[in-house]
């Protein structure tokens, strides 16, 4: 099932994509954060193009598990992102240390992570999806 992960940011919206028979999650893309309407928007377009099933909306919660200011702003695009796209289901998980995972393994690449942030930001995405995936995989 073709699946999309997203890491909701102030500035952009890292995207990753999953294969066909949701394996694998690779970095797909980033937009740049506009107006909440024209992100959402952004986003339908490539779910619908890709011909999505699910979306799965990385969620900021604290270490301490508790929803902090970024985690209350991305529930604002998760209600919204999930109105836009019904009857696609859309769901939440948990995104602690994806950015840090990402950093870490663009740099092992022998990517330069700070200077490609949109790449960073994709990469983060991928690894929410990623978990999301190893995480729901049925064998």
């Amino acid at each position: 099932m073709r699946t999309i992960g997203l890491d909701v940011g102030e500035r952009r919206v890292g995207i990753a994509i999953c294969d066909t028979a949701g394996i694998l999650a690779t970095p797909y893309s980033a937009i740049e954060r506009n107006r909440l309407d024209r992100d959402i928007l952004a986003i339908s377009e490539i779910a619908a193009k890709e011909e999505v099933m699910r979306i799965v909306v990385g969620m900021p919660f604290s270490l301490d598990g508790s929803e902090g200011y970024q985690a209350k702003k991305t529930l604002v695009f998760y209600e919204a992102i999930k109105e836009a796209v019904a009857p696609i289901p859309v769901e939440l998980w948990d995104e602690r240390f994806s950015t840090d995972e990402a950093a870490r393994r663009l740099t092992e690449a022998g990517v330069t992570p700070s200077r490609n942030k949109a790449r960073l930001d994709a990469s983060a995405a991928a690894v929410i999806l990623q978990s999301y995936l190893d995480t729901h995989r049925v064998l």
